[in-house]
């Protein structure tokens, strides 16, 4: 125990950090859609405009944060990370419609894009060549574990009215922090200078970029729309959108946990895999029948989620050192690919008259072809 102690803080510190920037900041927003809309603060294209910003704002943060790890460590840029996610919360509770609420979403999306881009590759720099794969996935449950926490959260917050629950939210996001601070990883600062190729075959990890950008870009559907799917869509009321959105963090914690054991050891069939479970999870959404819903769900988040601790570990052991660099990229390419699906997706979403079934078809399609890209060099 004495031994697996120092290894596992850190480790819980990053969980802590992509609880809180994505789990909640980020995928809480999935069972507020409905909400939002429900009470009159947006309308239904501007609640799937508002994702869509968010992954706006992933996309900055992905860019910006090895500017900032250089610039300020590790430690600190967590730290920012986690004050923008508090602070994007406690500003939407103020209902002030949509011009308001889209810059704080796209503040809550800068602050996932650092926390992803960073906390997993400090963890595994400071955790020992054995436990790595273990450790990436730790971190990367913490997704999963805030994506369970809000879906259990929100139903009860709600009942105190949508402000209540970004509220709630805030002061959560506030605790993690709390617990995270003394336990962040503080690996070395990396050489300032232009940024190099990571090592590793070229084409290799090229095509693992391009379908773990394929994978985001599929993802956009349900990572949007999905409570709304339930609520909306089928007419299961706010506490059932609940419960089936916390069966997508299940799914992420089991996917996060299970992708960064296998990684290593199933090596290039690792990626095949997951895509083919995501591309299974936007079939089920398309089923016309409710029933249909929960496993969507839990496939998405298996999938969707998990394929980030899948893609780490693959480019972990692609290149080695350069691993830092090669997230940070593949990182960019994700919330590149998910913010330009998410605003494509918006304007389908209102066009069709807020259907969903066009939404999930186009986040099929485009997670075939990430199981193409991973079939053939991934």
């Amino acid at each position: 125990m004495t031994a697996r102690t120092p290894a596992l803080r850190p480790a819980l510190a990053g969980s802590a950090a992509l609880c809180t920037t994505i789990g909640l900041a980020r995928f809480g927003y999935v069972p507020l859609f409905p909400a939002l809309v429900a009470a009159g603060w947006v309308g239904g294209g501007e609640a799937g405009a508002l994702g869509a910003t968010t992954f706006a704002g992933h996309l900055v943060g992905a860019l910006a944060a090895p500017v900032l790890g250089r610039r300020l460590g590790t430690r600190r840029a967590l730290d920012l990370a986690m004050a923008l996610a508090t602070l994007s919360f406690l500003a939407c509770a103020l209902p002030l419609g949509f011009p308001w609420l889209a810059p704080w979403r796209g503040v809550a999306g800068v602050a996932g894009g650092i926390a992803i881009s960073l906390a997993g590759p400090a963890v595994q720099a400071v955790t020992p060549e054995g436990a790595r794969g273990g450790a990436g996935g730790i971190v990367m449950a913490g997704v999963g574990a805030g994506v369970a926490l809000a879906s259990l959260l929100l139903p009860a917050l709600l009942g105190a009215g949508v402000a209540a629950a970004w509220i709630g939210l805030g002061l959560l996001s506030a605790a993690l922090w709390a617990f995270a601070h003394p336990r962040w990883p503080d690996p070395p600062l990396p050489p300032a200078g232009p940024a190099q190729a990571p090592a590793g075959p070229a084409g290799t990890v090229a095509a693992l970029t391009l379908a773990y950008g394929l994978s985001a870009a599929g993802m956009a559907a349900p990572m949007v729309y999905l409570a709304d799917l339930a609520v909306r869509g089928h007419g299961m009321g706010l506490a059932a959108g609940g419960l089936v959105w916390s069966l997508f963090g299940l799914g992420a914690v089991a996917g996060t946990l299970g992708g960064g054991r296998l990684a290593d050891k199933l090596g290039r069939r690792a990626m095949p895999l997951w895509m083919a479970a995501q591309v299974a999870a936007l079939g089920l959404a398309l089923l016309p029948h409710a029933a249909a819903v929960p496993g969507a769900a839990l496939l998405s988040g298996f999938s969707g989620v998990g394929i980030s601790a899948v893609a780490l570990g693959r480019l972990r052991g692609l290149t080695g050192a350069g691993t830092g660099r090669a997230w940070a990229r593949a990182t960019a390419v994700y919330a590149a690919a998910q913010a330009g699906t998410g605003y494509a997706f918006a304007w389908l979403f209102a066009a069709m008259g807020e259907a969903h079934p066009p939404v999930f078809l186009a986040g099929l399609v485009l997670s075939l072809l990430g199981l193409l890209v991973a079939l053939r060099r991934g």
